[in-house]
């Protein structure tokens, strides 16, 4: 695979906006998905003092070939202060739309949705105005784990498929594309807004890509996300293509066409990106 082309380079992380956010994290023991993930955003949004929180720690219990965050056992109990430290880093950053996601938690019983209700919970205690989206793991489909989520009443839904159909197996390995679809078409019928997203670049095909944004139109996403896979390290999946942004482009017109409400397409585009666009 050529280099990387002219249009992938990110902001450099700098300004009294991206400092006031490195502080603000720091101070609340707080972990992100921009750093975790190695996020190419993370100077864009730091810098306008916004920033994605990851609870239930920062190791996962999955072993995707396109993610960064580290892999391995995690603490077997998770912090139970880390929701009301993720909240008051919310208030001290005076967020308005707030984004939450996790690492997926195989080893807790309840893959860790208390937890997630918890937080929830604590946000909405020290800044009742602030609307709220979750980012969640799949919590193997059982409908039981995801009420414990849906039932604080999140104001988006957002779980990823993340790649086509053919790739599920050599991409998620453990997740699986029928539960995921589930996942979303059961916050819709939860009365939630549901969102996804999709990594394009890593050796899908157009028709795929087609149908798995027929696929999530089907169970009621509403909201969607597309932007270029970038391969972490050299033990990650490759990147096949390039996409160029003028096809991200078509692929917002055609998203629009079937129907999503929302869509957020680009070369640098990742789940939360410029998540609040949608509501402000």
């Amino acid at each position: 695979m050529q280099d990387k082309p002219t249009w992938l380079k990110a902001i450099f992380p700098r300004g009294d906006g991206y400092n006031e956010t490195v502080k603000c994290v720091r101070e609340n023991g707080v972990h992100t998905v921009c750093e975790s993930a190695q996020c190419p955003n993370i100077g864009e949004c730091w810098a306008q003092k916004t920033a994605t929180f990851l609870i239930l720690g920062n190791v996962c219990t999955r072993n995707c070939a396109f993610c960064a965050i580290q892999k391995g056992r995690p603490p077997l109990v998770p912090d139970p202060d880390e929701p009301k430290r993720v909240a008051e880093a919310i208030a001290a950053m005076g967020l308005r739309y707030a984004v939450i996601t996790s690492v997926t938690r195989d080893d807790l019983n309840d893959g860790g949705a208390q937890h997630w209700a918890n937080t929830i919970r604590a946000i909405r205690t020290q800044t009742p105005q602030v609307r709220i989206e979750v980012l969640i793991p799949d919590f193997w489909g059982k409908e039981e784990l995801l009420d414990i989520v849906f039932r604080e009443k999140p104001d988006v839904l957002n779980h990823n498929l993340e790649t086509v159909k053919s790739l599920q197996a050599s991409i998620r390995k453990v997740a699986r594309y029928d539960v995921s679809l589930k996942v979303l078409q059961y916050a819709t019928q939860a009365g939630l807004v549901a969102k996804s997203g999709l990594m394009l670049g890593l050796g899908e095909t157009d028709d795929e890509v087609r149908e798995a944004l027929v696929d999530l139109r089907k169970v009621g996403c509403q909201r969607l996300t597309l932007g270029q896979y970038l391969q972490p390290t050299p033990k990650h999946a490759p990147v096949k293509r390039w996409v160029t942004p003028q096809q991200f482009v078509d692929w917002k017109t055609f998203a629009l066409a079937l129907g999503f409400a929302h869509v957020e397409s680009g070369p640098l585009v990742r789940s939360s990106y410029h998540a609040g666009n949608a509501v402000f």
